[in-house]
């Protein structure tokens, strides 16, 4: 099929009508945009008006300023007394559920004492074994000793005797009627029965140390035993789980029949009518954080100061824990385990100008901010100092009486004069 010049022509035509097109649209919608954008500079640099109740004001006083540091805390009984189990055993019955009150002696919970009743009986019948064991060991060392004297008597007679039949050798001989041999052999067994005695007392007195050697192990084992008796007598006279004070039962191990092992937390009996905080923040201020340290705890919307009383040493997940005490630890609106505000007090500077805290103050020294003169709001200069939740110290910039806008007024950053409206 052949195309002619004319059709080529009209082809090409079409092509660069299709391409103007799309440069015009191409160049209308970039027109759009920036007229778009001029139009949002001008509203955002040129806006010189605003609502009255779309501010919030402060104004200028005389007063006292702490700079915080911010950090979270957990309200906790300042006394809580964990019930551990005496024993290892099963639990019987639970007397108390969580959130009872508790009075000093009241039973919580009971144990099955049965396994450790059972042991308690095995160590009696061994310490009454051990008891024989000794009283044995005693009367063999006493008979000892009578044999020791009953032997030394029957040797000492037959030493005496012998001797004697040495004199007689000797007087026989210098009669003329006996021999040196006769002599000889007497002396002979006078030493042999002199070394006998000797043997047998050296063989005794030996027999009676080991004994008492025995004894004395067999008492040590034996106190031992009692010790232990005395113990789990202890142990089971404790398994009726009873509150050593009084309280409230915050936890309770409710699982009937299950096995705990000894010290196994069981129940938490907690003192709820005075609290202590538990508070925690970054690891990067520890070096500003010390016992002593002064801290304002934010409860709903009172403020209860307080102190740092304890500071942990282990930093856990790029945090540190630290304990307060409050200087009114019985407040009424203080609840276990709730949630607050901690603010720790690095420094304070009283008598001098502040207002209140708001979104205005953006935290850097040198700010501007807007002060109101009727029914203007004015820009001015100001030098910041130290900071907390509540208020801001004023350096320089305004005075006592100044009323400050401290909402967020970002939006109008380069008005240097605004109209308030009604």
């Amino acid at each position: 099929m052949r195309i002619t010049y004319q059709q080529m022509d009209q082809l090409i035509e079409k092509e660069v009508t299709a391409r103007k097109q799309k440069k015009s649209i191409l160049i209308g919608v970039v027109l759009v945009l920036i007229l778009a954008a001029a139009i949002w500079l001008v509203r955002a640099n040129f806006k010189t008006s605003i609502n009255r109740s779309e501010l919030t004001t402060a104004t200028v006083e005389v007063g006292s300023v702490e700079n915080t540091l911010n950090a979270s805390g957990e309200v906790l009984p300042e006394f809580e007394e964990i019930l551990t189990s005496p024993i290892s055993a099963s639990i019987k019955s639970v007397v108390m559920d969580a959130g009872n009150k508790v009075r000093t002696g009241q039973s919580v919970l009971s144990l099955d004492k049965s396994a450790a009743q059972t042991e308690f009986e095995k160590i009696n019948f061994q310490i009454q074994s051990k008891r024989n064991e000794i009283s044995k060991l005693r009367l063999d060392l006493n008979k000892s000793f009578f044999d020791i004297r009953s032997n030394n008597d029957i040797k000492q007679l037959r030493i005496g005797s012998l001797a004697d039949a040495v004199e007689n050798a000797r007087r026989l001989f210098k009669a003329g009627g006996g021999t040196r041999e006769g002599i000889d052999q007497a002396e002979l067994n006078l030493k042999v029965a002199q070394m006998e005695k000797k043997q047998l007392e050296n063989e005794i007195k030996s027999k009676q140390q080991t004994m008492q050697i025995e004894i004395k192990e067999a008492e040590i084992a034996l106190a031992i035993q009692e010790n232990d008796l005395r113990e789990l007598k202890r142990k089971l006279q404790l398994a009726d789980i009873v509150a050593t004070r009084g309280g409230v039962v915050t936890y309770v191990n409710k699982n009937i029949g299950a096995s705990v092992h000894e010290g196994d937390a069981l129940a938490r009996i907690a003192d709820l009518s005075s609290f202590k905080v538990n508070g925690s923040i970054s690891d990067s201020y520890l070096d500003k954080l010390h016992n002593g340290m002064p801290v304002i705890v934010r409860v709903n919307d009172a403020q209860l100061k307080g102190h740092v009383q304890n500071v942990y040493p282990s930093v856990q997940n790029n945090t540190v824990n630290f304990d307060i005490q409050l200087d009114e630890r019985n407040n009424k609106q203080l609840r276990p385990n709730m949630k607050v505000d901690v603010y720790l007090v690095t420094d304070v500077r009283g008598k001098t100008l502040r207002v209140a805290n708001g979104a205005g103050f953006k935290g850097t020294a040198d700010q501007d901010v807007f002060v109101l003169n009727g029914n203007k709001a004015v820009r001015k200069a100001v030098r910041l100092g130290l900071s907390n939740f509540d208020y801001v110290e004023i350096k320089y910039g305004l005075k006592t009486g100044d009323v400050v806008i401290t909402s967020d007024m970002s939006e109008y950053k380069n008005a240097r004069e605004l109209t308030i409206k009604n």
